[in-house]
Parts: structure tokens; sequence; C-alpha cells
């Protein structure tokens, strides 16, 4: 919880709810209203929580950017009428996460700071997630190696290492193979 040097209130972050989709579109949008209505002193950093993903689709590795809260965005501001309604007035936002006071009105729920924390390293992660197609139990084929054309089952699959253990059937006995997510394909 850091605290605005002019001011003295208390800066925090909000989880910020918007159309799925619109996320980048509303985080341009809340900026040029933070610019233009000079809101800069009481709203300070606007964030769709991203990170990187390998994706194996059609035998190729792709790494792309994935969201790790489709429809929220992280808002770093002092909680006041005026910075709550240029917020919350954003084309697009529909609302902040939040909880009621005794009469039924929304008030907006800061976030703890090891959440944030959390949510900042997870995006600042060096070593992108793997995104697997493969589940327990699936039929695949191997597509490369040394028992190319053999048919199995998904016995596990290790997305930390870009592997999968399958189940071949090798002279009559389940036999396990480890190998990488590029030498297998769904059948």
């Amino acid at each position: 919880m850091a605290v605005s040097e002019e001011s003295g209130q208390l800066r925090h972050w909000y989880v910020i709810h918007t159309y799925s989709g619109y996320e980048n579109k509303v985080k341009t949008n809340l900026e040029h209203r933070i610019e233009s209505m000079d809101m800069r002193d009481k709203i300070f950093q606007v964030i769709v929580p991203t990170e990187e993903e390998i994706e194996v689709k059609d035998g190729q590795r792709r790494t792309v950017e994935r969201k790790i809260f489709p429809g929220y965005l992280l808002v770093k501001m002092v909680n006041t009428d005026e910075s709550w309604s240029v917020v919350r007035n954003t084309p697009g936002v529909t609302g902040f996460v939040s909880a009621q006071d005794d009469k039924g009105r929304p008030i907006p729920t800061p976030l703890e700071e090891e959440e944030v924390e959390a949510i900042l390293r997870r995006m600042q992660s060096k070593t992108p997630r793997v995104k697997v197609g493969l589940n327990k139990g699936q039929t695949v084929r191997i597509i490369d190696g040394p028992f190319a054309d053999f048919i199995g089952s998904v016995d596990d699959v290790y997305p930390d290492k870009g592997k999968v253990r399958i189940m071949v059937s090798i002279f009559g006995r389940e036999t396990p193979l480890e190998l990488d997510f590029l030498q297998v394909e769904r059948v």
C-alpha cells in the first residue's frame, strides 16, 4: 500500500470488470481519460494482466500472449468519488470488483499487496507456460523418432518440461515412453 506524496491518500490496486475481449481497448480508453481529465495524481497505472504461453498446434510451437484474467484490468489509484467516476464511466468498463455497504451500494475492494505482487511476478516470468492440447487417456500417434506411427494413450502430461508420457504396446506389453509434445499428435 503506497501513499500518494501530494495528498497523503492511500494508493491501492483495484480490479475492474470489462467486456471480455475488450481489455486492451478499455485500457487505452481509460489512459486517454486519465490524461484528458487530468487525473494523473489520482489514477497511476492500468494493467491488463498477461503472460506468455507456448501453444503446440498442428506440430508447431508458437509463443502467444494470453490474458491471465480475461475480462479484468488492474488499476492503481487513490479511491475518491472523482477517480471512481472516471474509471467507472470509461466505455467498456462494467464495474469494479466490490463489496456492498449496509445500504447495498458497491464499495470497490482493493487487492492485497501480496496478491498484486504475485500477479506482477507471474507477468514478468521469463519462462512461458506451455499450453498442451493433450489430456490423460487421450489416444495419440507418435509422429517423430524411433517409434513413429505407433499409437498409444496419454498417461501423464508434464507441461513444465514440454513432455508427455505415452503408454504404447510394444511386443504385446504396455511400455511407457516420455516424448516431446511435438513428437505426438491427436488421433
